[in-house]
This record gives C-alpha cells, structure tokens and sequence, in this order.
C-alpha cells in the first residue's frame, strides 16, 4: 500500500483544509463540467455536492450557513428536473456559490476565477455547449504572472534552469513565453467523453473515454516484470482496474484519493481496465482528463503533463499582453477568430469546431504574412535599376537552326516569357519550373545567348560540383553550332578548380572575355568578380540558402571591363542583374504562391517527343526476387542500376547506417558478381561527387543510395531505379528518383518495393504506376499528404509555416494574397498607426528564415 487513507470523511464536511476556496472552486468547475456534459453528468452533480458539503464549517453567519443549505437542497432536487429546466437551474447555484464567497472563514481565497453570474458556468447568458466556447470563463486555476511573449520561460512559475535547458533542447527551440504559445499541439485526443464507470465497463475495448471516482486500494508492485503501481477505482456504479507502468505515481496518489482518469479502454485477461492512463485530481485545472487533450512533441526531460502545464500557464499569463496583428477590418472580412482565442483553442479547444476554427487563423496568419514578405521582396525588385537585353529575332532564328530538334509549344510559351522579362529595364524574377526531362537547359541557354549578346554576363550556379560539370558540357555543346562571332565564351568555376586555371577564370571574368561562367557555390566566394553580370540562373534553387542566392543576384553591374578592379558594392550600385531559378520538381498551382509568391512562374509541362516512357512495377515482399532477376539482366545487358534505401525521418545518421548495412548486403548475398557503389548524405560534397562520376563512368553496376540522389547528374545508362520502402516516400520524391533513368535510348524501369503498405500508400503507389506526369502527380500528392513535403526545410530562406499541416485548405491562401494586396494598395510600408503590431510581426516572422535579408 502506498499510504494510510485521509482523514475524515467528506460527510461530516471536515476537509482538514484550512482555506475553503478550492472547495468553492471545485463546486464551479463541477457545475461547468456539467454545463459542457449537456447537463447529464451525474458525477460531476455529485462532486459538486461533496464540495458544499466540505463547505459547511467555514461558513461565518447563520445567514451564510442557510443559503449553504439551500444550495444543497438545489442540487439534491437537481437531478429530478426536466433537461430545459437545469440551465437555469445551474446558474441560480452558481451565482448563490459567488455570494457566498465573501461569508467564508477564513478569508484567504484568491480572486474569484468566475466572475458574472451569466459567466460563472456558461460564457454567456443562454448559451448551449454547442456555442459555449465562442465567449470562454477565465481559467478557474491560479492564475499566471502578466507576461509578454518576448519573456523568458524562466519568468514562469516552476520554471528553473533545468527545465529551461530541456526547453532550448527541444525541436520547436523554446527560449520564450511566446514559443511556448507557437508550440503546435502533434494531435488532440478526445476525452470529453464522460461516463460512470459502470458505464465505460460497457464501452468496446479501444474505446477512448474519462471517468471519475474514488481510488479504493492502491498497490506497488516491484516483481514480475518493470515496477508498476496499479489501483481500483470506484464511483458506486462500478469499479475498473488501472494500471501505471511508473514507481512514482504512488508517491502521487493515497487511497481515498478523488481522481478524473482518461484513457483508452483495454481488454485483459480479467475485467476491461487502463493502462497508463491520463489522470488529475478531481476538480483540478483540467489539462489531461475530460475534454479535447493536447498532446505535444517532446524531447528528453519533458513529459505530457509538464508541457500542458506550461502552456496552460504561458496562455494565462499572456492573455492581456498578446496584441493582435490582424487588422480588425481582415478578422471581420474573413470571420476570423481573435489571437487570444485561437492561441487558447489550439491547444485546449472545448469542441473540433473550435480547434479547426484555431487553425484557419493560425494558418491565415501564416499565410498573411508570407504573401505580404513575397509582394513587398518582389515590389522593392522591381524598383532596382535593370538593363533590357532582348534578343534580336535574327540571332534566335539562328541559334534554334543549329539545334538538331525543334522546342515543344511549352518550351516556346516559357522562352517567349523569359524573353520578355529580359526586354524590360527592370531585373526579371522569374522561376522556370518543369518535370524531368522537359527541356528546361535549352531555354536558360537561349536566355543567356540574349544576355551575351548584349555583352553582358551570365552566372548559371548549380547545387553539386557534378551537376555544375553537367550544365557546363550541355550550355558548350549547345552553342557548338553557333558561328564563332556569336558564339558565347563558356568557362566552369568550382572549388575543384585552383591554381593557375582559376587565375585565368578570374581574369577573363574581370576581363569581361568569359560570357557564361557555370559554377557551384564558388561563384559568390570572395575573389570572384563579374565584370558586367547581366543574367543570374541558380538551378534547383531550394537547395540553396537565402543569402547564397541573394549574394549571386545582388551583384550590381560595374561597368568595370578591362580595368581589373573588383566589383563595386551594391549600395554603389549600377545595374542589377536579372534573375531565372530553375527547377525540377513539379510544383501544383496552389503552392507557387507559397514558395514562389516573389516570383513569376513559367511552366513547361510536357516532355519532347520521342522519349521512352519509363515502365513502373510495383513489387510486394514475396516479389522481391523477380525485381533483383530485372536488374540482374538488365546489368547483364550492359546498363547500370540505382537502389534506393528507405527513407528514415528521424535521423540522416540512421539512414546512412541503413545504406551502408544494405549495400554490404546486396554485395555479399545477392548481387555477388556485381559492383555495388553507395551514396549517402553523410559523405563529404567531394565525396559524393567522386562516387557519381565513377558511376556514370560504369565503374559501379549497381549504386545504392538514400534520398540523397532525388537531384542529380545524368547517367543515360542506368535504365533501373528500384526503390526500398517506396510507400515511405511522398509523390513528388518518388517521381524524381524515378527520372533519374530514361536519360537514354534504352528501355528503363522503376521499381516499387514495399510490403504491408497501408491503403493510403497502396493508392500513392498505384498512381505511380499509372501515370508519369509530374505536375499530377504533384497535385495528388498534395491531396494526399498535404503540404509537407513542398514547404520545409527543403525550401531555404522560407519562414517557417507552423500552422499549415495535412489538412491544408488552399483557399485560405487565396483569401491572404487577396488580404496582402489590398492592405498594401491602401499602406505600401505599413506606416500606419494601426498597422504596427503588423509591420513588427512582419518583421519578426521573416527574420527567423532570412535574418540577413531585409523585406
């Protein structure tokens, strides 16, 4: 047993309690509870008569102790009142509990949590549950410290250095109260389900349910099996066996003990029971048992309970301080829900509605601010001086003659944009974005022919060394038609290149003799100096960071040709390049706006002519065989092939070990006759590199990889990609790994391996199979999975977006673009007074993403 019972009973009203308040409090939140319960929760009718009952010896006049009295005979005859009459009757009990307070010794209760009549149950005067949380009580616990969100999390109570430090450790980096505010719960589960017990004895195993009760023996076991306390639990209807896989909770709990456990109802050997359980104090705060729980991601030294806690107290001490950063005219346009009441409602909703209601502002918000950061960057672009660079019609004419194949109706309409841009005096910001395949070199190429011509330069910088190499012999091979006189002088300049040959580079830069210069990140190094950069093209751009792309694009031209001196700064500024961001993956409509709201967008959605389709199969685990037969004979047959491992979330580290472990494998048990080469993402840039390149030299017949090689080089003889745990991975992955072979003549597959996948893969995996388009693909994969996979760290230099998750709904997009506009037609530098709380949320949303970037 854990300890001795408490003393005396509640009968007598002997509580040992010398401050009557948190019995008068446990009475209100009783009477709430059942107000929120549909007036039919019979436990919560008796708690609160206990309370009255523990009441009587602290009432200090006789007139006191006769309305005591008579609020007892209230909830006695309670029970026997028809459904319509109890809402008044509640509140008739509540406000005679308010009156009371004064009359009760001794007198050091804290300030009333409840304040009207009107508001001391329900929010307001005839509300029902159904709309009880549109005007919420104020918390009916001790109320927090004022803060603001900028605090540290050490001003709240019970937070010392050592939970701070747990705090910082955690994922979301929590320092401040306003972090704490921003912490989206994971998931909500619903125990707002309340029930007698003998009632829940009744209820399907899996059954997610509260009750309330007595715990009538409590034991600690220590043998059998890791300790464990386990309890009865009784409330007169029945009784339930609970079981806590935790020494401690019997330092926590006593016979006798009123307790609220919420849990999911489990099927034993004996009688239906918990294990594990949520549970509270009857009548305490409310956090873990009896309504819509949070449940939040963790880290180490932080448990469910701690964290909801501090919320809970972030959210109270916070409620006067949060000022909302919506105009009031937006939250009325879009019957928006204030800051307070989101913020309190995503993670402690009454009902769903609540909590989706939470959500959409939240997310609008995001979404707000996002579009507000793109219209501006893009605005304050095209003010920057530019320089018009057409292309004359003669010399296009030209080049597309000595180009063994004529451009598709979707390369032309993309080239016919860029071009375009290009004409005007004000710098192009613009991404070309097309699947696999489609052509998108040919149109940079003809972009920057139109740049050269004009003797400008063009800096076109790819993510890899290898991927840079590539562009470099493509951009040559394509201008080898061109008559000397017109022909672009093209150079490549990665941190492989020292010495005397990037000397020469540089001095043929400066020179202005070099038109076109294909490099890596080497390209924004010191030392590297453009004489007149004209065009700027950053290939797969989300794989660079923010200030890597600002620090090629903000590179004014000079007018410094053959005076050797190195580039001016950009304060001193003469004309700014233009900007094309290329990229391979398909992105749907809806979220160009997102990730490219700064941009204009060409889009080439169709492949050229005369291109192999790659043949998808899927394979479950008793097919495994027959996969490993196809890439057997298709390297017997000359070709190479790519084996992807399964993506591993948690850790890049993991997933490497994962590689390696596989690759070993696959050499000694199954393709021993074959090279086996591996790739992953904890090798070094010039590693990775080096394994590539020997691939494609067909060194290796068979490279196992992780995730890692979803972007990469053309192999034109790997005409296989088997992919491990493809119901692991998201539509748009699989489809670039996908077009990672077909880059030749020959035949090619994709592989599907995945067993005892869920319907919902099953689905994404039978689209593979069924279609190749990219952009469809990238669409379903959205309705699928949600956003995810577009908006993360995938995309540098984007705020991060914490409110948007599977349920994404694109239309609120679509309203905060139509917001962002307007309020910038009528308040282009958001100056006006009313506009501050928005111009420093502004400010403080897109510093976390681009600290060094200003709007």
């Amino acid at each position: 047993m854990a300890s001795s019972p408490r003393a005396p009973g509640p009968d007598t009203g002997e509580s040992g309690d010398a401050d009557p308040t948190q019995h008068l409090e446990s009475a209100l939140a009783a009477l709430r509870r059942e107000w929120r319960a549909g007036f039919r929760d019979r436990i919560a009718i008796g708690v609160a008569q206990t309370a009255l009952r523990r009441l009587r010896p602290y009432t200090a006049t006789h007139q006191a102790s006769t309305a005591l009295a008579s609020l007892e005979t209230s909830l006695d005859s309670y029970r026997s009142l028809g459904q319509e009459a109890r809402p008044d009757a509640l509140k008739l009990v509540a406000a005679g509990l308010e009156s009371l307070r004064p009359d009760l010794q001794p007198l050091s209760a804290p300030p009333a949590m409840v304040g009207k009549l009107a508001t001391a149950i329900s929010p307001g005067m005839g509300a029902t549950p159904a709309t009880a949380s549109r005007s919420r009580a104020e918390p009916r616990h001790r109320p927090a410290p004022s803060l603001a969100p900028s605090d540290p999390v050490t001003a709240l109570p019970k937070v010392g250095p050592a939970v701070a430090k747990h705090l910082s450790a955690h994922r979301a980096k929590i320092t401040t109260v306003g972090d704490l505010l921003g912490l989206a719960p994971s998931r909500h589960i619903d125990y707002s389900r309340t029930e007698p017990i003998g009632a829940a004895l009744r209820s399907a195993p899996g059954t997610d349910v509260t009750v309330r009760g007595v715990l009538t023996e409590i034991r600690e076991i220590r043998t059998g099996g890791p300790p464990r306390v386990q309890a009865r639990l009784s409330d007169g209807t029945g009784w339930m066996r609970i079981t806590w896989f935790s020494a401690y909770i019997a330092r926590q709990i006593q016979p006798n003990d009123e307790i609220v456990v919420s849990g999911t109802i489990e099927a034993d050997f004996g009688p239906l029971s918990f294990t594990n359980p949520e549970w509270e104090p009857a009548g305490g705060a409310g956090l873990s048992t009896g309504r819509l729980t949070p449940v939040y991601p963790l880290t180490k030294g932080l448990h469910q309970k701690s964290m909801r806690a501090l919320t809970r107290a972030a959210l109270d001490a916070t409620r006067a301080a949060v000022s909302d950063p919506l105009p009031a005219g937006i939250i009325a346009r879009f019957d928006l829900v204030s800051a307070t009441t989101a913020y309190e409602d995503i993670h402690y909703p009454v009902t769903w509605a609540d909590l989706g209601r939470a959500r959409d502002r939240l997310a609008f918000e995001d979404l707000f601010l996002l579009q507000i950061g793109h219209i501006r960057r893009r605005r304050d672009r095209k003010r920057q001086p530019g320089t018009p660079l057409s292309l004359a019609p003669e010399l296009r004419d030209l080049f597309m003659g000595t180009l063994p194949y004529r451009l598709t109706g979707a390369q032309d309409r993309a080239l016919a944009e860029i071009l375009a841009d290009l004409g005007r005096s004000e710098p192009m910001t613009r991404l070309l974005q097309g699947d696999v395949g489609s052509g998108k070199t040919v149109v940079a190429a003809t972009a920057a022919l139109a740049a050269a011509s004009h003797a400008y330069q063009v800096a076109p910088m790819a993510p890899t060394e290898i991927l840079a190499e590539q562009h470099y012999h493509n951009v040559r091979g394509l201008y080898a038609g061109l008559p000397e006189a017109d022909r672009p002088v093209v150079e490549l300049l990665t941190g492989s290149v020292k010495g005397v040959r990037r000397k020469a580079i540089q001095a043929g830069l400066i020179s202005g003799e070099v038109d076109v210069l294909v490099g890596t990140q080497a390209l924004i190094q010191s030392g590297v100096e453009f004489a007149r950069l004209g065009l700027a093209i950053v290939d797969e751009q989300h794989r660079f960071g923010v200030r890597q792309r600002a620090d090629l694009t903000a590179r004014p031209d000079t007018g410094a040709i053959d005076d050797g001196v190195a580039a001016i700064p950009a304060e001193r500024s003469g004309i700014y390049p233009h900007t094309l961001a290329m990229t391979a993956t398909p992105i749907p409509r809806t979220l160009n706006l997102v990730l490219n709201g700064d941009l204009d967008v060409s889009v080439i959605a169709e492949l050229p002519p005369g291109r192999t389709p790659i043949e998808t199969r899927r394979y479950g685990a008793e097919e495994r065989l027959e996969a490993y037969h196809l890439v057997r004979g298709q390297v017997a047959a000359g070709h190479q092939a790519f084996v992807i491992c399964p993506l591993v979330e948690e850790s890049e580290a993991i997933e490497a070990k994962a590689a390696v472990a596989e690759a070993a494998r696959l050499q000694a048990d199954v393709f021993p006759e074959l090279r086996v080469g591996l790739l992953h993402g904890r090798m070094a840039s010039r590693d990775k590199d080096a394994t590539m390149t020997a691939f494609r030299d067909r060194e290796y017949d068979i490279l196992v990889a992780t995730s890692v090689i979803e972007v990469g080089i053309d192999v034109p003889n790997a005409t296989v990609m088997m992919i491990e745990g493809a119901d692991r991975f998201g539509l748009s992955q699989l489809h670039q790994f996908r077009g990672r072979v077909g880059r030749g003549a020959a035949r090619s597959y994709c592989l599907l391996l995945a067993a005892d996948s869920t319907p919902d893969a099953e689905a994404r995996l039978q689209t593979m199979v069924d279609t190749s388009d990219g952009f469809v693909l990238a669409q379903k994969d959205l309705e699928l999975r949600g956003p995810g996979d577009f908006i993360g760290t995938r995309q540098s230099g984007l705020p991060e977006l914490s409110w948007l998750d599977g349920s994404f709904d694109t239309r609120l997009l679509d309203k905060a673009r139509e917001a962002a506009e307007a309020l910038l037609e009528t308040d282009p530098d958001l100056s006006r007074p009313e506009h501050q709380p928005l111009a420093r949320r502004l400010a403080e949303f897109w510093f976390k993403a681009s600290p060094d970037i200003p709007l």
